[in-house]
């Protein structure tokens, strides 16, 4: 469901014109959403990934690629997606 919100939230240039795709393959990972002009990385996480060793070296694999990585919790995206 927050995945869904903040998908309405970026698709079609709607955040200050950057385009966003959606489940898009970085080497052997998947990224929720990525703005590629700008080499950003953005995640919509439940409370199962807090402290995730996978979600650390899933990071340090997309940092090592050049890639950007922010993390929004789930409850954040549904209650304040403004912010």
């Amino acid at each position: 469901m927050a995945e869904a919100l903040l998908w309405s939230e970026l698709k079609a240039r709607k955040l200050d014109g950057f385009k966003f795709v959606r489940q898009f393959p970085i080497g052997p990972y998947f990224a929720d959403f990525l703005c590629r002009e700008q080499r950003l990385v953005v995640e919509v996480d439940g409370a199962q990934h807090s402290d995730s060793a996978y979600d650390a070296r899933r990071d340090q694999f997309m940092c090592a690629e050049g890639y950007s990585v922010i993390r929004f919790w789930n409850t954040g995206v549904i209650k304040d997606r403004a912010g």
